[in-house]
């Protein structure tokens, strides 16, 4: 079960509230306190804030909400790293220059060593683990040393989300039965480091196509008549290639390219997956992201965000974008603003 705000085992940290409140003033202390020192600027909405809590050995699990539409600004972390699952509502994350926006059921990795920033739209309730690093130095395999870490900004791909969920369901079952004195610590230390495992060895660089990245065997024995493993690693390639240049140019030859396959190959691992072309994939992902901006931002230029997607010809634009949300987007914009 995919984790949403009615997920049973939410009750689990439900039972631990930090605080409420309807004012902007308490919810500052009680985040830095148990996260990071941070700048909080508070924007539209009504403020309605609560922050909950549960540990077990090493790992941390909050669920927050602040309610109204807020922008945060923290200090870089210091020994640790946040997993962010938009529980409900969608949040922009910017960290150390990777820009992600997760909607609702996505998890973004943050770990940032410069600058992070994040944007909550109204009503967005985000569950967060903290990882220490000294958790991911345990799973990563690095001698003494050799310093191991997260990289700065990844949005979970697709294909991983129904594992991320079942891994932080086991987490707050666990931690549900801290007090149980038949769960002893080791256990609860063996859910912790399949948790730091799944992530680390999950994570590639944004910047390298995952592709290039297999083993030169695993390349040589794709074929038209289709790819390994169903082509699922293919397609996760491609799918974290895009959503790094939503912003970039990108043709048919990357795509392929990126997923190390052959262009008929490519097409029907989209249609398998999907329904849809390569190219009509990529730019439905670009689409989503306009409409995660505009939703962020009733401000924003509309002309302004299709350009920033790459969307060149306005009229074919607005065509698209009715055709995929029964909306133009203005009438996305005004949905915001009620």
């Amino acid at each position: 079960m995919a984790l949403s705000p009615k997920t049973d085992l939410l009750e689990t940290l439900h039972r631990n509230c930090l605080f409420t409140s309807d004012k902007h003033v308490d919810a500052h202390d009680y985040v830095t306190r148990e996260l990071a020192e941070h700048v909080l600027r508070w924007k539209q909405g009504t403020p309605d804030t609560a922050f909950f809590k549960g540990e077990l050995n090493q790992l941390k699990i909050f669920e927050l909400r602040y309610g109204a539409e807020v922008e945060v600004t923290p200090r870089p972390f210091d020994g640790f790293t946040l997993l962010h699952t938009s529980l409900s509502g969608s949040a922009e994350f910017e960290s150390d220059g990777h820009v992600m926006n997760a909607s609702e059921g996505r998890t973004a990795m943050l770990a940032p060593r410069k600058r992070i920033r994040l944007r909550w739209m109204p009503g967005t309730r985000q569950l967060i683990v903290r990882i220490p690093d000294s958790l991911i130095q345990q799973v990563s395999g690095k001698v003494e040393g050799e310093k191991a870490s997260l990289m700065p900004g990844l949005l979970l791909p697709h294909h991983l989300g129904s594992q991320w969920d079942l891994l932080v369901q086991s987490l707050l079952n666990v931690s549900s039965m801290s007090g149980d004195p038949e769960i002893r610590a080791e256990w609860r230390d063996h859910f912790e480091r399949n948790l730091a495992l799944f992530l680390f060895v999950h994570q590639l660089p944004l910047s390298a196509p995952r592709a290039l990245l297999l083993p030169t065997d695993s390349r040589n024995t794709q074929s038209d008549s289709g790819a390994p493993n169903g082509g699922i690693r293919q397609m996760d390639a491609m799918l974290a290639y895009i959503e790094s240049r939503l912003h970039a140019p990108i043709s048919l030859e990357d795509l392929a390219r990126v997923a190390g396959v052959s262009f008929r190959t490519l097409n029907a691992m989209c249609h398998r997956y999907y329904g849809v072309t390569p190219m009509e994939l990529l730019r439905n992902m670009r689409l989503d992201a306009v409409r995660g901006r505009l939703l962020l931002d009733p401000t924003a230029s509309v002309t302004d965000t299709a350009l920033m997607f790459g969307f060149g010809h306005l009229g074919r634009f607005s065509a698209y974008y009715f055709a995929r949300f029964n909306e133009l987007p203005r009438e996305t914009q005004k949905k915001r603003q009620r």
